[in-house]
């Protein structure tokens, strides 16, 4: 499809979705500024377009006795509380711009984002939001999700969770053990069902949807006994259940490594975290008493601690998919075409002697085994002309791209998947990458900007993009609305994996089979 048709559709879509119809569109007048929520009253604040609530606590401060404690509900309070602040981020280090370092613990907070304009008695799709950040960084105020709540008509809820060390730590006896960053994202889910009315939400019409850490814990969540009548819909972005990176995809050098791991070895990583910090008897009251500040350097120890084999996840996700033991709803799965561009180029600035002519044949070795010499004739350096380039295509075909078609043919079984791929080759750079050479095309996270304002900014520079995030957020917004993200005037997205996914590219939305793209029938004989 052609520029100027893509534009006019979204032109359409963006004017029908933005408002109610009939009558309760001719009723639509300035959504309330003060709401009540169920542990009381809060004053917001708006734009021309938006109104938002921020820094709103869902549940009480893990602090003291409360570190590693599944999340208790939040406390009430008398009279208004101002929410025109988002709230502080779990403890992280510096990640770059927009996420500072943070050792506070009281952080568990959402930011509601809803149209500025509604129908008396509306009742909106609800979107809630998880980021991604390896599970260590990250927080939910990074998100502006004006332009989705605006052009399509939704309530938007984003959220902090406890991240690394805070949230995914373990040990012999600890209740919750792996899963504290995931009962967070729970709790703040049903906070979003009980207080939707407040806000001109439906609470029988939630979606969640996340990106990397985000997607994947979307859907380790529909494999939990507690997704069971919660979820309606949800969308995966960069977050397949199947995600298998080998080693050193991530980083040269690292051990092939997966979203989730099992309760024994979080909790034996966990013992030796106490340990390593001077806790070598009644472990979890030593590691309760040190400083929070002192624990953020094992964030990084705790980065896909996911851990099943527990009460809020009994199977590995990958295996529940495999079995068909998770919530049958709607959803979209999808990631990047480009998605290792971000890790290989970002291990190139550290070093560029890491990935080279000269190291890719060890790179192949240590990820691949007695299978590196296949690999190497399916992937050779002259086709590609860089070892980085080289290297980022087979680890996205291998950890990201087959991995994610995997899981949707094992969710297709079972439910509608709507897949897709973002493929914008000039989308921007999120990552930073500046390796000469090196395009970063449609790297990891790169598909963001498209559905929100990253710390507030608009990072769309060409018309086409800025054409491409409207269909986009329309695709997304009437999936939240309806279960299905077809409508009137958009490129046909259809269901299942039959026809592969639909690709997403300025002036061109339309399938492309991306098991022949990413080489999958290839990868289907290796390890």
């Amino acid at each position: 499809m052609r520029l100027h048709r893509i534009a006019a559709a979204a032109a359409v879509v963006v004017l029908a979705l933005s408002t109610a119809t009939g009558a309760a569109a001719a009723a639509a007048e300035d959504a309330l500024m003060t709401v009540r929520v169920d542990t009381g009253l809060l004053h917001g604040d708006a734009n021309a377009t938006t109104r938002h609530f921020l820094g709103v606590p869902y549940a009480k401060p893990p602090v003291g006795a409360l570190r590693w404690v599944a999340p208790q509900p939040a406390t009430s309070w008398s009279g208004v509380r101002e929410a025109t602040k988002a709230g502080s981020h779990c403890p992280q280090t510096a990640a770059g711009p927009g996420q500072p370092a943070s050792a506070d613990e009281d952080c568990l907070f959402v930011n509601v984002t809803t149209p500025r304009r509604m129908a008396p008695g509306a009742k909106l799709p609800v979107m809630v939001w998880w980021h991604g950040g390896g599970y260590t960084s990250g927080a939910g105020d990074g998100y502006t999700a004006d332009r989705l709540a605006d052009q399509g008509n939704v309530i938007v809820v984003t959220l902090n969770y406890r991240l690394g060390v805070f949230g995914y730590y373990g040990l012999p006896g600890l209740r919750g053990s792996g899963t504290f960053g995931l009962q967070d994202q729970i709790a703040g889910l049903k906070w979003a069902k009980r207080n939707a009315t407040a806000f001109g939400g439906n609470p029988d019409n939630l979606t969640i949807f996340g990106e990397s850490a985000g997607g994947m814990s979307v859907c380790a969540m529909l494999t939990s006994p507690q997704a069971r009548g919660l979820v309606d819909k949800a969308i995966m972005s960069s977050g397949s259940c199947r995600l298998n990176w080998p080693a050193g995809a991530l980083f040269p050098g690292a051990p092939a490594d997966r979203p989730y791991t099992s309760l024994r070895q979080d909790q034996a990583d966990g013992l030796d975290a106490a340990h390593g910090n001077g806790c070598q008897s009644d472990e979890l009251a030593c590691m309760r008493g040190k400083p929070a500040a002192d624990l953020v350097a094992l964030n990084q120890s705790f980065s896909d601690h996911l851990a099943y084999g527990t009460p809020v996840l009994p199977l590995d996700p990958a295996r529940a998919l495999q079995y068909g033991q998770f919530a049958h709803v709607p959803v979209i799965s999808g990631g990047n075409r480009d998605e290792e561009r971000a890790f290989v180029g970002g291990a190139v600035m550290a070093d560029p002697t890491l990935i080279t002519d000269q190291t890719y044949p060890a790179l192949l070795k240590a990820a691949f085994g007695a299978d590196a010499d296949r690999v190497a004739a399916q992937y050779p350096l002259a086709r590609y002309g860089s070892a980085p380039l080289a290297w980022a295509t087979v680890t996205t075909d291998a950890g990201w791209a087959c991995p994610t078609v995997t899981a949707d043919q094992e969710l297709a079984r079972h439910t509608t998947v709507y897949p897709y791929e973002f493929a914008d080759p000039n989308a921007p750079n999120v990552n930073g990458i500046n390796v000469p050479g090196f395009s970063p095309g449609a790297a990891h996270a790169s598909d963001l900007p498209y559905l929100f304002d990253l710390g507030g900014l608009d990072l769309l520079k060409t018309q086409p993009q800025q054409d491409l995030a409207a269909s986009m957020i329309a695709y997304w917004t009437t999936f939240a609305r309806t279960g299905n993200p077809n409508h009137a005037g958009a490129p046909k997205w259809p269901a299942g994996t039959a026809h592969g996914r639909l690709q997403l590219v300025p002036d061109q939305i339309q399938p492309v089979d991306a098991a022949a793209e990413h080489q999958c029938g290839f990868w289907s004989t290796i390890r």
